[in-house]
């Protein structure tokens, strides 16, 4: 699934995974499955820090995997497979979960670490939206530094029936222990500050004034004119292929 180019970044990225991680792959008969599990088998051969196994266990969904820091809590789970747009997460993931620290300031990791209580997050993204990786980084990022945090980014497209159960008409859409979070782009600072009544200096000084973009589903076409790209991570690779399913982009 990865071609040379991008697999030779992402052995590169790699180098930086210190502590072991497993991914765990949670599989039917489909061909989505497959592809999925051709997409972590190449992962896993790119570094001896990276072991792969199939999932013996009942799953709510299917295709997906999580990846597991060994012998800890630490986790990130994706359902469906993670290119397009959210390549870069993906990429991220690994290393966070491998013991690389996440890119957020002192304080804000150490309120993250401090949050109590148990939050379950569900972000329902689409490949080609522009404005879901920083949802979805800012979650992964977030149920790294505190295992009471959990995190699984949901494919809209290959779980129709979520979609339609959740009345998801806009993605990024966030889930937040059943019940909906928020919708459209949202910094961990700002996640940070609606959990934790106390960050609410924080957020002050780390915000700056942005327009909130939103993309909405338009299955089956290609996005239009792209009003505003994802930031991606230094160094970090661009993915290779986009979704089938498009969301059109708007500003709130």
């Amino acid at each position: 699934m990865l071609d040379a180019n991008l697999t030779e970044q992402l052995k590169g990225h790699l180098t930086k995974v210190t502590r072991p991680v497993e991914l765990v792959a949670s599989l039917d008969d489909g061909p989505k499955s497959a592809e999925l599990w051709d997409l972590l088998s190449e992962i896993a051969a790119l570094s001896d820090q990276v072991t792969l196994r199939r999932s013996d266990e009942p799953a709510e969904r299917t295709p997906a995997f999580s990846i597991v820091r060994v012998g800890s809590d630490v986790s990130v789970s994706f359902a469906g497979i993670p290119m397009g747009h959210e390549f870069t997460s993906l990429v991220l993931a690994l290393l966070h979960v491998g013991g690389h620290p996440p890119a957020v300031a002192d304080g804000v990791a150490t309120a993250v670490e401090e949050l109590e209580g148990e939050f379950h997050f569900e972000t329902y993204m689409s490949l080609s939206c522009q404005n879901c990786p920083d949802v979805v980084q800012a979650l992964n990022a977030m149920s790294v530094l505190n295992p009471n945090i959990t995190h699984v980014a949901i494919d809209g497209a290959l779980f129709p029936e979520e979609v339609q159960r959740h009345n998801v008409l806009a993605v990024p859409a966030v889930m937040l222990n059943g019940e909906v979070f928020g919708h459209g782009r949202m910094t961990l600072e700002e996640i940070l500050g609606r959990l934790d009544t106390g960050a609410a200096d924080r957020e002050a000084r780390a915000s700056t004034p942005s327009n909130r973009w939103t993309c909405w589903w338009s299955a089956g076409v290609q996005p239009g004119r792209r009003r505003r790209s994802t930031p991606r991570a230094r160094g970090s690779p661009r993915a290779s292929s986009q979704s089938a399913s498009a969301g059109r982009c708007s500003t709130r």
